[in-house]
């Protein structure tokens, strides 16, 4: 991998988003040059621009199905309004990263960090990170528990608490992962420390989660057709949750429709359609709406193998939540939520 930060975007003015962008594509090079150190699968850069670069975009590096990968996206962007003061929000800089091992025995991660500012009032860093295995490896969740202790101590508590909320699936009676991290809207006096604590939360996790993906690489032969049934089945769980829970994906989808690839790079690759649409009965109405019309969006295979969740299974994936929440503006409140309802970007524009 050739790592670039030439861009065809312009940036935000300020020098705190200037200083976030450069944290951000620091730690996507971190995050990329550690996974492709797995196994040698070359990522793939994207590109995508807000209004045609007028107002920023991102830049997205992603592998799979790969014999190391199922999906794996690690994203950067930057969406500014320098140029239309009348905007509440300023600018949004983030990390998102989502790895999904093709090995069942190997965890699969979401990490996100971003700074977003306000152009009155607080700005503030989300700060997420949670550990999502197919099949738990005990000695794996407590060595990923004790780097987020180790790299935030202080507010670990607080994190851990509102991440077991935040990504609890009431439909399902389950938590989506075995741990997380989740600081929403955190900010105090001394900026800098805020945004060391990002960095060594960022760092620290991408480091540990390459150890416990090429520990579970190293320990595992081939998978076995029940490790693997069991794989489908939290592929399926986390689409489920990913389309109709997580505050940060509905957001990016209602904004714009101008990097949806990008936003459902956290889907993974195959999933079962007839689990998923066996779901639609346990969630709160009128999301039973959402996930009948997310169902008939995933193409049915003739002989009963996983869905492909392909570009343009996302594509429609993303009509189908923009489409609901148009008609059901009132099921936002339904979402996942930790101690604070985010203050996402829909609510800025």
């Amino acid at each position: 991998m050739r790592y670039s930060d030439r861009v065809t975007i312009t940036l935000a003015a300020s020098r705190s988003a200037a200083d976030a962008y450069a944290l951000v594509q620091a730690l996507q090079h971190r995050m990329v040059n550690a996974m492709q150190a797995l196994g040698g699968d070359a990522f793939v850069l994207t590109t995508w621009e807000r209004d045609h670069g007028r107002h920023g975009g991102g830049q997205r590096w992603s592998a799979g199905p790969t014999p190391v990968f199922d999906r794996a996206s690690v994203n950067t962007s930057q969406v500014h309004y320098d140029d239309e003061p009348a905007k509440k929000l300023a600018s949004a800089t983030a990390l998102s990263t989502i790895i999904h091992p093709a090995h069942p025995r190997a965890p699969s991660l979401h990490l996100h960090i971003s700074w977003t500012e306000l152009r009155e009032g607080d700005s503030y860093w989300r700060v997420m990170a949670d550990l999502n295995p197919s099949l738990a490896d005990p000695e794996a969740t407590a060595a990923f528990v004790a780097c987020l202790r180790a790299a935030a101590p202080e507010v670990h508590a607080e994190a851990a608490a509102q991440g077991d909320r935040y990504f609890w699936i009431p439909a399902l009676g389950q938590h989506r992962g075995v741990a997380h991290f989740y600081l929403e809207g955190y900010h105090t006096p001394q900026l800098q420390d805020d945004a060391a604590l990002a960095r060594r939360v960022a760092t620290t996790t991408i480091d540990t989660y390459a150890e416990l993906v090429r520990a579970a690489l190293a320990a595992h032969g081939a998978p076995t057709q029940d490790e693997r049934a069991r794989q489908l089945a939290y592929h399926t769980l986390y689409l489920f949750q990913v389309l109709t829970l997580d505050r940060g994906t509905t957001s990016g989808l209602l904004v714009h429709d101008q990097n949806d690839v990008g936003i459902l790079g956290s889907l993974p690759s195959h999933i079962d359609r007839a689990l998923l649409a066996s779901w639609a009965d346990r969630s709160r109405p009128p999301h039973d709406i959402l996930v009948r019309a997310l169902v008939d969006a995933i193409p049915a295979t003739s002989d009963g193998t996983p869905s492909p969740i392909d570009t343009p299974t996302k594509q429609a994936l993303a009509a189908v939540v923009r489409g609901f929440y148009r008609d059901h503006p009132e099921a936002i409140a339904n979402q996942a939520s930790g101690d604070v309802i985010p203050l996402t970007v829909a609510n800025h524009r």
